[in-house]
């Protein structure tokens, strides 16, 4: 069976993975870009973008390994956008543009759905409202033999984790402290004992942390 799987999540050292206040602007509220600077430096990043350069080391290392054997992907409502309620513009498709860097079918966890929205380069938003093993039925379906990925935000990978349905997961601790906003790991207490852990830390200071089912 295709494995569920969790990439390149930050969290800060006190465990929120944003930051409050999320705006049209500041999709990461008050943290802005300190949570991913990390990954805004590796090429992996640089080419998702159109560019060169970029750092070679094992950030970018695991950083590379998001989007190999991925098959669909499920998202939050607020990874998606800012709206909250019943959706006001549905002229908004999301923050990456009329190209998304997904490639593949992704379905948006949302109490309003709404009809699919089919982007550039082979990305498909489809809004469910839906358990998460609901959605991780549909999600394998549209995946066929490839991996599902589970893309945030913190609330969405919380109730994977909680309904015991990822089987590895890339945790990146950036040394900073964002004292609000919301948490990763709240309620998922002994979490530990259901993976194999491994950690490596790298001069850009981030820690990398692997968890693989047992």
């Amino acid at each position: 069976m295709s494995r569920v799987r969790v990439h390149n999540f930050s969290v800060s050292l006190d465990g929120f993975a944003t930051g409050e206040g999320q705006s049209l602007d500041e999709p990461f509220g008050h943290a802005g870009g300190r949570l991913h600077e990390w990954f805004f430096a590796t090429q992996t990043f640089h080419a998702m973008q159109g560019k060169t350069g970029g750092s070679a080391g094992v950030d970018d290392a695991v950083t590379g390994t998001w989007d190999a054997g991925i098959g669909a992907e499920i998202m939050g409502r607020n990874k998606f956008g800012p709206q909250r309620g019943p959706w006001e513009n549905h002229d908004w498709t999301g923050w990456w543009g009329p190209n998304p860097p997904f490639h593949t079918p992704v379905f948006v966890l949302t109490h309003h759905p709404r009809p699919s929205v089919e982007m550039e380069g082979g990305t498909t938003f489809h809004f469910i409202d839906a358990t998460p093993e609901e959605a991780l039925r549909q999600a394998r379906e549209a995946a066929g033999d490839l991996d599902v990925r589970i893309g945030g935000g913190p609330s969405t990978v919380r109730q994977f984790l909680a309904a015991d349905l990822i089987d590895h997961m890339h945790v990146a601790v950036v040394p900073i402290i964002l004292g609000r906003g919301e948490r990763l790991w709240d309620g998922l207490e002994g979490l530990e004992k259901r993976f194999r852990i491994e950690s490596v830390t790298t001069p850009s200071g981030v820690t990398h942390m692997t968890f693989t089912r047992r």
